[in-house]
């Protein structure tokens, strides 16, 4: 079918590849898992070979049953750290999932010399990498780092019987959260930082070019036909294209493991490059023909986790399914506050001392309140999010649109909707990086003429709307920011660490 495009999405728990149709439907979707290792508390690995063969492998599948595509698009986990041999294609260490704590004192040190970078991005990470092989010889022009976008990119575009690669690319939305790039001039984001490639003893000679993320970069000579590459996206902003927010002023939630919300905010550029008054970073939505569309993010660090809680370490449902139907059972939580701050608080508070907090349970609480009390928590969370995007934006979001595994849970959904009073709409795909990855090449190789076409191509699965009145969502929300406020510093020199 013309104008289809081949989408190989790589997220934290496996590789997905499918087609995205000229009708914006998703087709012959195909998944394989791929965990990641823990060989310590804190560190967080994946096995970086294997992720290329499972992504020829996926790719394969796919096209064999979707037939003939016009592009393949990349969409990734981001800040994930790779680096590999550029005459061999082979990675020198595991990579370093983006979870990865172990440099959060290379973080806190850095700090003294006036360069603030988190342990979540790939700066660090990569001087990690670097350090840990022959120092000189990393340091020599022969190696590679990319983040996933950037090793999937460098696969694809191998030819077989020779070494994989050829493509040393990453786009601008994954380029952007990897601490490296200059932000002196957010007019532009395709220069690389000197003071902190210097501070890191990183090489600029082992970095990638920085791409459109709509755009044809090169073909994918390891697949049938070499079909173009035609887009690469971070999974959030991929998200956000693909539940139509392509507009100023939208605004989407995916909430999986953890829960991200992206706002649109338009091509200029934002005032700062750190983190706004009320816990926000400037994102790059996407970059198109050289020009940059913004937008804002704020995170939870526990969404779905919390749910995963439930069911596999206290065994209070035996599947994430059955949170929903468990929760319905009980009007209301029975006055038990549930505070989702499993791994500490982030947006708009960054209290990474925080932990979770159970509230008001008495010998009537049972299963069914205790669930309820959990989605519950998630959603108020949810509404933090949103109210502090919108604190930063200065805008004013009128529906949240809303993907990831917590989407499909109606009662969970219904208290986001109460909790921000306001509707929400929920994708019909429930992972809509996938489609969104999608959207962007067809934007490259003409399925689409642009943005304002892609945002006519959405379709919720169905509208919630808030059943509080603003009285009534008012005093919720107030006593549940009490529970929240009792969370804050269980550990207080956790608390203290500010990235």
């Amino acid at each position: 079918m013309s104008g289809s495009v081949l989408v190989i999405d790589v997220g934290t728990s496996g590789v997905r590849g499918a087609v995205v149709r000229p009708d914006a439907s998703v087709d012959c979707s195909h998944r394989v898992p791929l965990a990641a290792e823990t060989p310590a508390p804190g560190l967080v690995e994946l096995d970086a070979r294997r992720l290329a063969e499972e992504v020829l492998s996926v790719a394969a599948v796919v096209q064999e049953e979707a037939g003939g595509v016009d592009g393949v698009a990349i969409t990734n986990q981001r800040a994930t750290t790779v680096v590999w041999e550029r005459r061999t294609g082979a990675p020198v260490a595991p990579a370093i999932g983006w979870q990865d704590l172990r440099t959060v004192g290379t973080c806190l040190a850095l700090q003294a010399d006036g360069i603030r970078l988190a342990p979540n991005m790939s700066a660090t990470k990569l001087a990690a990498i670097l350090d840990a092989v022959d120092p000189e010889r990393a340091r020599a022009d022969g190696l590679c780092f990319g983040t996933i976008d950037s090793w999937v990119a460098w696969t694809l575009s191998g030819g077989p019987g020779g070494p994989r690669g050829g493509l040393h690319v990453t786009d601008a939305t994954n380029a952007a959260v990897t601490g490296l790039m200059d932000t002196s001039d957010l007019r532009h984001v395709d220069r690389y930082d000197t003071a902190v490639l210097a501070a890191l003893r990183i090489p600029e000679v082992v970095l990638p070019r920085v791409v459109d993320t709509s755009g044809i970069v090169g073909e994918a000579t390891a697949l049938p036909g070499a079909p173009p590459i035609c887009a690469m996206a971070g999974d959030q902003q991929a998200s956000l294209v693909g539940q139509g927010c392509t507009h100023p002023k939208s605004a989407k939630a995916t909430f999986g493991t953890g829960g991200m919300l992206d706002l649109l905010r338009g091509d200029a550029p934002p005032e700062r490059a750190g983190r706004g008054p009320a816990g926000t970073f400037p994102i790059v939505a996407w970059r198109r023909g050289g020009a940059v569309v913004w937008g804002i993010e704020a995170m939870m660090l526990t969404a779905g986790s919390c749910v995963e809680w439930l069911r596999d370490d206290l065994g209070v449902v035996s599947t994430a399914e059955e949170t929903a139907q468990l929760a319905a059972s009980c009007e209301t939580s029975g006055g038990v506050w549930f505070v989702p701050a499993l791994m500490g608080l982030g947006t708009p508070v960054w209290d990474f001392g925080a932990r979770g907090t159970l509230l008001g349970i008495t010998r009537g609480t049972g299963r069914a309140e205790l669930v309820r009390a959990v989605l519950e928590g998630v959603a108020h969370r949810g509404a933090d999010l949103l109210e502090s995007a919108e604190a930063d934006g200065a805008v004013t979001v009128a529906t949240l649109r809303v993907d990831g595994g917590m989407s499909a849970n109606g009662v969970f959904v219904q208290a986001l909707a109460d909790a921000c009073g306001r509707p929400v709409e929920v994708s019909r795909e429930l992972e809509a990086t996938t489609l969104g990855a999608g959207l962007l090449g067809g934007l490259a190789v003409g399925t689409w003429s642009g943005t304002d076409e892609l945002a006519g191509t959405y379709r919720p699965k169905e509208v919630v709307g808030p059943r509080l009145d603003d009285v009534g969502r008012t005093a919720w929300r107030a006593r549940w920011l009490e529970a929240r406020d009792k969370a804050a510093r269980t550990i207080p020199e956790l608390s203290g660490i500010d990235f």
